[in-house]
């Protein structure tokens, strides 16, 4: 069997973090990983005007 791309990614993390991982939860945390990258590559591309400015810091 062929192994996903993020499989190496999540053996990576969860060796660093010494976190461990049941083989039927896999599917799930590839999947959360894959919307995630997908996500996060849609702000990365979000060109910010150089005009932009950091919105405030509230504190209750």
């Amino acid at each position: 069997m062929m192994a996903e791309p993020l499989d190496d990614y999540i053996d990576a993390l969860a060796k660093a973090l010494a976190l461990p991982i049941e083989e039927a939860w896999r599917p799930a945390i590839r999947a959360n990983l894959d919307v995630s990258l997908r996500l996060a590559r849609l702000v990365d591309k979000f060109a910010l005007p150089d005009e932009s400015e950091p919105a405030p810091v509230f504190t209750a």
